[in-house]
């Protein structure tokens, strides 16, 4: 299915709203030279533009604006328990960029963020030296696209060959950037490093066609992955989150057969698998927006301030997918959502 962008690596912004403070920074000129024909806005705070009243996401999504601000306060994030550690005891994320190009209908940031409007912190290298201090004291799990889709954002910002290039430079930093993108190019430019893991988010076809608006197609990200693996990247496989549709164990199945057909499992660092979870508040936040959503307004089970799938249905997709994850690769490759979690509360 193409997507309704006519490239979803190279978007155009119309205007693009720039913080005073960060006018003159080096990115900000990099950045803005990318858009010559964008109408170049000055602000004093980002949230001037990104919290105003009355935007919706599913009208604003196509009309995005660009934002250019400096990151201030907290930089580092210890890990949400609805995220995966994959073992790892100083799990933390980081947010260098805010909102994505792509739109797709289950994301969590349409119930955090209050516009569409995509913000990119320019003073990465604050965030840099807070990484640097935190490494003083322990080893650090950084994931840094998961309030973006930061692969996608390369041609703009080149913050994946950033942060490759600082991890390059540092001991005990292991760093994954999660992505949709589909995008082969960057392979030539960024050496690939063994701290810096590829996260490729998969779901069927019939899923992403439903639900995962303007993303690349499943075939194109295991063509992405594929050719990551052979050029020596590391690479996951996120199975997650699992979506629930009709016929949903056949369509995980088909799923599965083009996996196993096009990418070499012996080469991957390792799977997660986890079925649909989210935050009460911005369930709510989502269902404001679009009330006519079947895959926000399932019926979920409430716990602990998040929403998920009932008991018995989130353990059946679950266990699916992982019994015949484990005919392919080994079960120490296999992280589960909810098994990490009983681990971390018990």
């Amino acid at each position: 299915m193409k997507s309704l962008r006519e490239d979803y690596y190279n978007p155009f912004f119309s205007h693009i709203y720039v913080e005073k403070s960060v006018w003159n920074h080096a990115r900000t000129q990099k950045i803005l030279a990318k858009f010559p024909s964008a109408k170049i806005i000055e602000i004093d705070h980002y949230k001037d533009v990104f919290c105003r009243s009355r935007q919706s996401h599913p009208l604003q999504h196509h009309t995005q604006k660009l934002i250019l601000s400096a990151r201030q306060g907290a930089l580092l994030y210890e890990g949400a328990p609805v995220c995966q550690s994959f073992g790892n005891p100083y799990f933390y994320y980081a947010s260098c960029a805010m909102n994505c190009i792509f739109d797709c209908e289950y994301c969590y940031l349409k119930g955090m963020y209050p516009s569409a409007n995509i913000v990119i912190f320019v003073n990465l290298e604050d965030l840099f030296a807070e990484v640097e201090r935190a490494l003083a004291d322990h080893p650090l799990y950084l994931c840094v696209s998961y309030d973006t889709d930061l692969l996608a954002l390369e041609p703009i910002a080149g913050y994946v060959q950033e942060w490759c290039d600082f991890a390059a430079r540092q001991n005990n930093l292991k760093i994954e950037i999660r992505t949709k993108c589909a995008n082969q190019s960057f392979v030539r430019n960024i050496t690939p490093i063994p701290e810096v893991i590829y996260a490729f988010t998969l779901s069927p076809q019939a899923v992403i066609d439903a639900f995962e608006r303007h993303t690349p197609a499943l075939e194109d990200r295991l063509s992405c992955a594929a050719e990551l693996i052979r050029a020596g990247y590391p690479v996951r496989l996120c199975f997650d989150p699992m979506i629930y549709i009709p016929d949903w164990k056949q369509h995980y199945a088909t799923m599965l057969e083009q996996v196993d057909h096009r990418i070499d499992l012996g080469k991957i660092v390792d799977v997660s698998v986890g079925s649909f979870r989210i935050s009460q508040d911005y369930l709510k936040n989502m269902r404001k927006q679009d009330p006519e959503s079947a895959v926000i307004w399932f019926p979920f089970q409430r716990e602990d301030g998040y929403c998920h799938y009932p008991d018995n249905l989130m353990e059946q997709m679950e266990r699916f997918l992982v019994e015949r994850l484990e005919e392919k690769i080994s079960k120490e490759k296999i992280f589960r959502w909810r098994t990490e979690r009983k681990k971390q509360q018990s």
